[in-house]
Formats: structure tokens, C-alpha cells, sequence
């Protein structure tokens, strides 16, 4: 497990009755270095959207647990906000969630001279994910997927 991987599920398990206490779940935590600085990445949702309040009630009630484990020594910013309407599907229960919604895939390589595709996501599973474009049914090796999100349409 890297640093990064432990520093996140830590971040995780502290986060457990925090956000159970707070009425929201945990959809994501990351630890990235972005221009020079760390990030502690925390992203909350619940069935009605996360607001401002249930953002700040988390980042001070976690903000006081990473000060009491102490266990990243970097200095880093602590960012506590909602995955967005345009989450990132990274995770077995993020994908299964989306089965059925229309998704945007990024590849890391061209297929037929495209890396971005979209479609209604039809199944997954550890090795590819099937999207619906219409009649024209794609699948795509994940190990080759950069990203996968939802789809926004305005």
C-alpha cells in the first residue's frame, strides 16, 4: 500500500462516525499534490445534495481527529465538499450506483481515432465497462479508461 493509499483509507475510518453522526456518506477521499501542495480530499453525499453546513461540520469534526492521530506528516489543505453533478465513478459501488445513467468515458489511448465516448452505462465489471450509445452497444478495457463520470446535460 503506497502512502498515499494508506493516508486515504485512514482518512476514511476516521470518517466512518463522522459522517454517520452528520447524516451524510462518504463518497470518496483522496491525497493528491497539486502546484506544490498537498490535498486531503473529502467528499460527502447524501440523497438530497450536501450543502455548505453539512461540508463545514464535517472538516471541523475531522479537521480535530487528523489533528489527534497526527499520522500525515506533510502539511496539507483539507478540502471537505459534495463529488458534484459530474462525479467521477472510481469505485465498484460508484459504478453500480450509475448503472443505467448516461456516463462520459475518457481513454488514455484513441479507439477509431476518439478518446471520448458517452453513453448510458449498461454493466461493468473488474476488467471492462459496456456503455449504450444508441444502438451501438461499446465496451472499453477499464485498465485503458482514464476517467468515468457522470454525464451533465443542461
Amino acid at each position: 500500500m503506497s502512502r498515499r493509499e494508506e493516508y486515504e483509507a485512514k482518512t476514511e475510518k476516521l470518517l466512518g462516525s463522522i459522517a454517520e453522526a452528520n447524516g451524510v456518506s462518504v463518497y470518496d477521499v483522496e491525497y493528491v499534490k497539486e502546484a506544490g501542495d498537498f490535498f486531503l480530499r473529502v467528499y460527502i453525499d447524501k440523497p438530497e445534495g450536501v450543502n455548505i453546513q453539512d461540508c463545514e461540520n464535517v472538516s471541523r469534526r475531522l479537521s480535530d481527529e487528523l489533528d489527534r492521530e497526527d499520522f500525515i506528516p506533510d502539511a496539507y489543505i483539507l478540502e471537505v465538499s459534495s463529488p458534484g453533478l459530474g462525479r467521477t465513478l472510481k469505485k465498484e459501488k460508484h459504478l453500480q450506483a450509475a448503472l443505467g445513467e448516461k456516463v462520459e468515458i475518457r481513454l488514455f489511448r484513441p479507439v477509431e481515432k476518439c478518446r471520448e465516448f458517452s453513453g448510458v452505462l449498461e454493466s461493468f465489471d473488474a476488467e471492462c465497462v459496456t456503455i449504450q450509445d444508441g444502438d451501438t452497444a461499446r465496451t472499453f478495457k477499464r485498465a485503458d479508461t482514464a476517467v468515468i463520470r457522470l454525464a451533465v446535460d443542461f
